[in-house]
């Protein structure tokens, strides 16, 4: 999606000094055309694709692959015009004229999305847009949601970013940067051994696109996900553009063929979407459906005649609407997105969507009008480098001074907040007997909603050599400060339900001088005797009993039971019997928590749209968790080496389970606990703790 010149340049033949043809001059009938009013026409389908599957269809079509493939095809043309007239590219030069004719729409919608996310989105959401927003700004997206794909503790993956959108031109960023290279490079060979530029070009860029894809369709298969936004996965879809530039001039079909092959290829772009699941097959071998469909239209666009597709592709209405394509690229996700959000949504109806999609369009033909078109007039920063500089740095500041003013005011309110902290947030100390409030009334909550997302816990330091934890597990393994000489090893075991537990447990070891050790992995409750259909959690679970049976530590932490969101369905954890067993065999203390109450619902949401005394963010504790806790009556049967904790009363007092308690948020999302509210508990954890191990 570039508006990096909608145009080709002229291909003509040039000749040497000694007036003889240049290798490279333009095959023998080639068109030498300035403008091929077909592409802005494809490109107007493929973003009329992608805006009416997200908004109406609530799915993914293959119009971005076509974006992709079509600017690989235009920066190709420009490449190889410029070496058949002789000229060479400078390439800090061409870099700053790219991305300076890219950034200006790209920077005014970043900003004005951070605007809307202020006025309209939850609090809670604007860590992780201002993170995007970012990385968004330097086309670094992609590499940002490839993480957030494979971090079990990023935030809800079902939440939408309004940036989200920014991975293919992110992708396609980091193409313009490096795909001029091996240009310039070949460029610099082809004059140096006298070799043919445009053969020498072919034979590379074919070599990159048979590597890409076959890297595509393995990664693809082992984790689609994170493929979907791999740089090294997209590739062959650029070359697959560079490839068809190079060819496109000494192609030769016949009038029928091409009348043919145009329609179709048109046709077969706009169902894929419908046909397929793009979201959860691409950019695998079915990637290849969209885009040689559109190198189809690219290539039968010259040979059609009067029936040909490039006659609808070039018309008056599909030409103004490529012209906006890039700004309606930009402006349809971010009014999407806010639209449902604010709207509280899943899904567009009718009118809503109709709303998305003329406010889009407003906003990209203003973007391209009053923004785009009179920056890309501006000669002054084509003059000289350092102007191109300037021009690129002025663009960035578009987007980083908002960015930096809200990030400003939100980490000068946690500091203020966090000064009187002690006195206005007590969490959990203000439910012990006798406590007195002291806390002003208009005492700010703590952590602040919009740092919500990332108020988790983790042990600050690698597991050192001494435990002797195999290779398998020491990315996953962390401790405490306590070295070999503490006087007690306690690991936890588990999921992210035992890791919000460490913010409690940890300053009591530091009190006691005990060594805690967590042996984690999201989403993988610790049940080694039970199979589970996720295979990469069965083998962490066996690995972790090998170890703990291997170097039995004193103690154990785990989470007993499994909370049903919005259900008082509450049971044992799957296997608790057997792990128990196995670990007291060993002489290992076993302490298993009483799992928190879990959500259908954002608790955090919720009291941030409604406020902390609203019934929907106060349910009843019956209506959420068992009337019995299942480790009762499992430690009853359990006398030797096992304890029982149940904290509930604490996040669920008097049988409500509030969003705010002390004037802290209990709850960070649907079913994790806070950090901060977490480690308010420390004390009557540790009480606790003592009272049902019998320890010192």
């Amino acid at each position: 999606m570039t508006t990096e010149a909608t145009d080709l340049p002229v291909l003509t033949q040039r000749t040497t000094a000694a007036g003889r043809p240049a290798r490279d001059a333009e095959p023998p009938g080639a068109a030498a055309r300035k403008f091929r009013p077909e592409i802005q026409g494809l490109r107007a389908v493929a973003v009329l694709l992608v805006v009416l599957y997200h908004v109406w269809l609530g799915r993914v079509s293959g119009g971005v692959d076509v974006f992709l493939m079509i600017s690989a095809f235009l920066m190709t043309g420009q490449f190889v015009a410029r070496h058949r007239r002789g000229e060479r590219t400078r390439l800090v030069k061409h870099w700053l004229h790219v991305f300076r004719r890219l950034m200006p729409a790209a920077v005014v919608t970043i900003a004005g999305t951070i605007g809307a996310t202020v006025l309209f989105l939850p609090a809670t959401r604007w860590s992780a847009v201002l993170q995007q927003g970012l990385a968004s700004l330097v086309y670094a997206e992609n590499w940002l949601l490839q993480s957030d794909a494979v971090n079990y503790y990023a935030q809800d993956h079902a939440l939408a970013s309004p940036f989200q959108h920014f991975w293919s031109l992110s992708i396609q960023g980091q193409i313009f940067i490096l795909f001029p290279l091996l240009f310039v490079a070949l460029g610099a060979i082809a004059r140096r051994f006298a070799l043919r530029y445009e053969r020498l070009l072919a034979i590379v860029i074919g070599a990159v696109f048979a590597a890409s894809f076959v890297y595509s369709v393995i990664d693809t298969l082992v984790n689609q996900v994170q493929a979907y936004f791999s740089l090294p996965a997209r590739v062959w879809e650029f070359a697959l553009g560079s490839l068809v530039a190079l060819v496109i001039d000494r192609v030769r079909i016949r009038p029928w063929i091409a009348v043919l092959i145009g329609w179709a290829g048109v046709a077969s772009i706009v169902v894929c979407g419908i046909v397929m699941d793009v979201e959860t097959a691409f950019p695998g071998a079915i990637a290849l459906w969209p885009t040689l469909s559109g190198a189809a239209v690219i290539l039968a666009a010259q040979h059609g005649g009067r029936l040909g597709v490039h006659r609808l592709l070039a018309s008056r209405p599909l030409r103004k609407l490529g012209d906006i394509s890039y700004g309606l690229y930009l402006w349809h996700w971010p009014v999407l997105v806010i639209a449902l959000t604010w709207r509280d949504k899943d899904s567009a109806g009718w009118l809503l969507g109709t709303c998305a999609i003329v406010l889009s369009l407003v906003l990209a033909w203003a973007t391209i009008t009053f923004v785009d078109l009179p920056w890309r007039a501006w000669e002054w920063p084509e003059q000289r480098l350092p102007n191109g500089v300037i021009a690129v740095v002025a663009c960035a500041l578009v987007a980083v001074v908002p960015i930096g003013s809200v990030m400003t005011t939100i980490q000068t309110k946690t500091t203020v907040a966090e000064a009187k902290a002690v006195v206005n947030n007590p969490g959990a100390a203000s439910l012990v007997p006798g406590y007195t409030n002291q806390a002003s009334p208009s005492a700010q909550l703590l952590p602040l909603a919009q740092n919500l997302p990332n108020d988790w816990f983790g042990l600050p330091s690698k597991c050192s050599a001494d435990l002797k934890v195999p290779s398998s597990l020491q990315g996953n393994c962390l401790m405490n400060k306590a070295g070999s000489s503490a006087s007690k090893t306690i690991v936890v075991v588990g999921d992210s339900h035992a890791e919000q537990w460490t913010a409690a447990l940890e300053p009591v070891a530091e009190q006691h001088g005990w060594r805690v050790v967590t042996l984690l992995l999201g989403g993988c409750v610790y049940s080694p005797s039970v199979t589970t259909p996720n295979a990469a959690c069965n083998q962490f679970n066996a690995n972790v009993a090998a170890y703990l049976a291997a170097n039995p530590p004193g103690a154990v932490f785990t989470v007993g039971t499994v909370a049903a969101p919005s259900s008082s369905e509450e049971t044992l954890t799957p296997g608790l019997d057997q792990t128990v067993a196995a670990l007291t065999a060993k002489g290992t203390e076993v302490i298993a928590i009483r799992d928190n109450p879990r959500y259908t619902f954002d608790m955090a949401d919720c009291v941030v749209r409604n406020g902390a005394t609203s019934a929907a963010c106060n349910p009843s504790l019956s209506s959420v968790q068992a009337a019995q806790s299942p480790l009762a009556t499992f430690a009853a049967q359990h006398t030797s080496g096992f304890a029982a904790i149940d904290m509930t009363d604490l996040v669920c007092p008097n049988g409500a389970c509030t969003g705010v308690i002390g004037n802290m948020y209990v709850y960070m999302d649907d079913n994790h606990l806070t950090r901060t509210y977490a480690a308010s508990m420390s004390a009557q954890l540790g009480q606790r703790l003592l009272a049902a191990t019998g320890w010192a």
